[in-house]
């Protein structure tokens, strides 16, 4: 059974094989035979293109633009379901998670306004390839490390707004119009959505787009090495061929360049330190304070509650949190200020939880929901997810507002 997406193989005309050969590019390393067939991740003519390639019988090996990430969510959409959401809070991967839905909601009000399923492509790859029992090899490089090297090469306040600008460019505005959509027929969504970043952008181009050339290159390197002498059919986003097929005859050692391409970026360490100081430095603030008299002391204790607690508490009531994840907020921030080893929306978002556990339905109706602003405070699953970022947020604010406060009070 084959997806009413696409055509069934008694609608499949021999020209189309033809017709989606026009989109391709061959290249040859010693006997085998790599064939990159540009696609438009928003079109079913692409689907259908690909579904007649794969049928032609030409093709030993299919090869695919994606991670294995993102090919458990294309070919498994109950995953979601199955997310484990305290775990990915207590990991540092909201921000992850986020954009990920966000891409998702975006995709969804494509779907939902033009009639395309972003992906079609790479579905009918995957059912075709099922059907006729051939390889399938994932070439894409993990969605995560790819983010984790843009951010690298980042300034916290430029990851900061660059998170902060896909979201909103996602999210916010909810018409996609007819020139958006052809543009995003020149790649896909991951890319295309971050391109606008990304120009005349050395530290964001490198790590989104030509290291993902780079990388896909050497992955059909490897895949060809495996396969000597078949024919390879790799499915890729058309804005990646010019890239990819420079490098396919480029690339000397694909080895080398895929252990290079899949080291995570140092962290440094000097992230981590500046809590414990600012943590010092209030509590040094705070000492002064009650050394000078403890009428001081004390004022410097209230400023320090109602400032980082009552923004954290503001952070939480505009992601519309229940009353007691609140006032847990505004109890919680001023203590975890002071302990940097765990976070205010850390807590937050586990009295969330706790008063407000998603259900079965909040889970798999995640992606219809967040594909709405007002669905990501409606789905009890976006919306702890926001409870985390915004008295996260919150509480980061209150903490240098209230420092100032605190120096500017033992100054005078």
């Amino acid at each position: 059974m084959y997806d009413g997406m696409f055509l069934a193989p008694s609608d499949m005309s021999i020209s189309q094989a033809d017709q989606a050969m026009a989109s391709t590019r061959l290249v040859q390393i010693n006997q085998t035979k790599i064939t990159l067939l540009g696609t438009a991740h928003v079109s079913r003519q692409s689907a259908e293109e690909v579904r007649a390639l794969i049928q032609s019988g030409l093709f030993d090996v299919i090869a695919i633009e994606l991670c294995t990430n993102r090919y458990q969510t294309l070919s498994n959409p109950n995953a979601l379901a199955k997310m484990d959401l305290l775990k990915v809070i207590r990991q540092g991967k909201v921000a992850m998670v986020s954009a990920n839905l966000a891409l998702g909601a975006y995709q969804q009000r494509l779907a939902e306004q033009y009639g395309i399923e972003p992906g079609a492509e790479m579905r009918a790859a995957i059912t075709e390839t099922r059907h006729r029992d051939l390889p399938l090899a994932l070439i894409d490089r993990d969605i995560g490390l790819t983010l984790q090297r843009t951010a690298s090469n980042l300034t916290w306040w430029r990851r900061w707004t660059l998170f902060s600008g896909l979201l909103a460019s996602l999210v916010i505005h909810e018409k996609v119009d007819e020139a958006e959509v052809e543009r995003l027929k020149q790649g896909d969504v991951l890319e295309n959505t971050l391109a606008e970043f990304a120009q005349n952008r050395a530290e964001l181009y490198q790590p989104l787009i030509a290291e993902r050339d780079q990388y896909m290159a050497a992955k059909l390197l490897e895949c060809a090495e495996t396969h000597s002498g078949k024919q390879i059919l790799a499915v890729v986003g058309a804005g990646h061929m010019p890239g990819m097929e420079q490098a396919l005859n480029a690339i000397q050692d694909y080895r080398a360049v895929l252990s290079e391409l899949t080291q995570k970026p140092p962290t440094p360490r000097w992230p981590k330190i500046i809590p414990w100081i600012v943590a010092a430095l209030v509590g040094a603030g705070f000492l002064i304070g009650f050394q000078r008299s403890p009428e001081l002391g004390w004022q410097l204790i209230i400023d320090w509650t109602l400032i980082n607690g009552g923004l954290s508490a503001l952070g939480a009531l505009l992601a519309a949190a229940h009353p007691l994840t609140i006032i847990t907020a505004f109890i919680a921030a001023p203590l975890t200020s002071l302990n940097p080893t765990i976070g205010a929306g850390i807590v937050t978002a586990a009295t969330e939880l706790f008063l407000r556990k998603p259900t079965v339905a909040d889970f798999n109706t995640l992606r219809q929901d967040t594909s709405r602003l007002k669905g990501w405070w409606r789905n009890r699953v976006s919306r702890t997810l926001l409870v985390f970022l915004f008295s996260t947020l919150g509480s980061a604010i209150g903490t240098y507002v209230a420092g100032f406060q605190i120096i500017e009070r033992i100054s005078r």
